[in-house]
């Protein structure tokens, strides 16, 4: 990620709380080399693998990190002082050698989560180590206007706030938005579905919050979220497509960091053609992935006006046998397989996650999804390739939402500490 896409969005006269962006946008914990390297960069790599593992051991850190064992001590202890992270010693030690303590990130520090979809909107409350603290979601009816959804959101977020057990503090929001979002000024560039375009809902949003914020495409944070805590955990080259009633969305990671392109846009998987392709897309092209691997043309085949997705494996293994339904699976499978064909040999991942009306295209015929992708590709780019279902479910954007916003923070620890502590005095 480059400067612009960490730099947080804030409103005109709120003070930007976030750090000064760094170049780089790795999602896994960096290696220090040591006292001789910058303490920015050691607390930059420890604070990242407690947070991306919660509970990690002193001796998990120094292999992780790649940290001797005294540089780690020093760094977990200036964290814990900066209350970011505390320690809880093992009540059993049954091996050799002295026990070592477990670290967790501090359970106060938190940002929250918003995510504007077609018919409701979403608020959630993202502890540091990615827990789902709080989450209320209320419906709009469907195509409210930007300003609709920020008095919204800031309904949700003081009845979310107020309903928590514990306080915590908030440094921060990252918003999931179904669109092209310009990451250099959270402007919602195009959302065709919600009808919202060229929309500074990043300002919009800050101002209504009085925090700094970041807005990205839905997709994109869903990527990031499944990348840290999800079925893509530890895998550092990976692809992930999600399948929803606004289209096919995805993203990549290359190496351990985000695609992202020039502007923000990269990863719109939904928009590349297929083969065969006749439907006219809202995006002026036709034959478009998500025209033809359509949640919608599935759920006419299965006689249905709309389905809740957690309930779509169901309905699929309820109408299996169908000849349309068969049929209709037949064909977006097999359109499907084409184009993970395609993005292996774009991007030779290790892993691609799939998430949505997707994940249940997997699930209703795994075995077939596997040998379709293997038989439409190129065997050197595709083999070894496993294909498998997104964990994360209905947390996934405002998991992704927040620890996008926090990602500039896990950068330089020391300006989150000093944040922590300056909110913490005013509360």
């Amino acid at each position: 990620m480059t400067d612009a896409e960490l730099a947080p969005t804030t409103a005109p006269g709120v003070m930007p709380a976030t750090p000064a962006a760094l170049p780089g946008g790795v999602l896994v914990p960096g290696h220090g080399s040591g006292p001789e390297d910058t303490r920015r960069h050691n607390l930059s790599a420890i604070l990242t693998a407690v947070h991306h593992r919660p509970g990690v051991t002193r001796a998990e850190l120094t292999r992780l990190t790649g940290l001797n064992r005294s540089t780690v001590l020093k760094v977990v202890a200036e964290l814990v002082e900066g209350e970011l992270v505390h320690e809880v010693s093992p009540s059993e030690h049954t091996g050799r050698g002295r026990p070592s303590a477990h670290v967790y990130p501090a359970r106060d520090v938190a940002a929250l989560a918003v995510y504007p979809d077609l018919d409701a909107v979403t608020v959630g409350v993202i502890g540091l180590g990615g827990s789902l603290l709080g989450r209320l979601r209320r419906s709009t009816g469907g195509h409210a206007r930007p300003d609709e959804i920020i008095a919204l959101v800031g309904e949700l977020v003081s009845e979310l706030l107020a309903s928590l057990q514990e306080p915590v503090v908030i440094v921060g929001a990252g918003c999931a938005v179904p669109g092209l979002v310009r990451a250099a000024d959270g402007v919602v560039v195009d959302a065709p579905h919600m009808d919202w375009h060229d929309v500074p809902f990043g300002a919009m949003l800050s101002e209504a919050l009085g925090l700094p914020v970041q807005v990205r495409n839905d997709a994109r944070v869903a990527t990031v979220a499944e990348a840290v805590f999800g079925a893509g955990r530890g895998i550092a080259d990976l692809v992930y497509l999600n399948g929803s009633y606004s289209g096919i969305g995805g993203g990549a990671i290359s190496s351990g960091a985000t695609l992202r392109g020039r502007d923000g846009y990269g990863g719109e998987f939904g928009h590349t053609r297929v083969d065969g392709g006749r439907e006219h897309c809202h995006c002026g092209r036709t034959g478009c992935l998500e025209t033809e691997v359509n949640l919608r043309r599935l759920m006419a085949a299965l006689g249905k006006d709309e389905v809740d997705l957690p309930d779509l494996d169901k309905e699929i293994a309820d109408a299996r046998g169908r000849p349309e339904v068969e049929a209709e699976l037949d064909r977006q499978i097999g359109i499907l397989a084409g184009a993970i064909g395609d993005l292996a040999s774009i991007f030779n991942p290790s892993v691609v996650v799939l998430g949505g009306a997707l994940g249940s295209l997997v699930a209703a015929e795994p075995e077939r999804v596997a040998a379709a992708v293997a038989a439409d590709s190129f065997a050197p780019m595709s083999g070894g390739l496993q294909i498998v279902r997104a964990a994360l479910g209905s947390r996934v954007h405002l998991v992704g939402a927040a620890e996008v916003f926090m990602l500039a923070y896990l950068r330089d620890p020391a300006q989150l500490a000093e944040r922590v502590a300056a909110l913490r005095r005013a509360a």
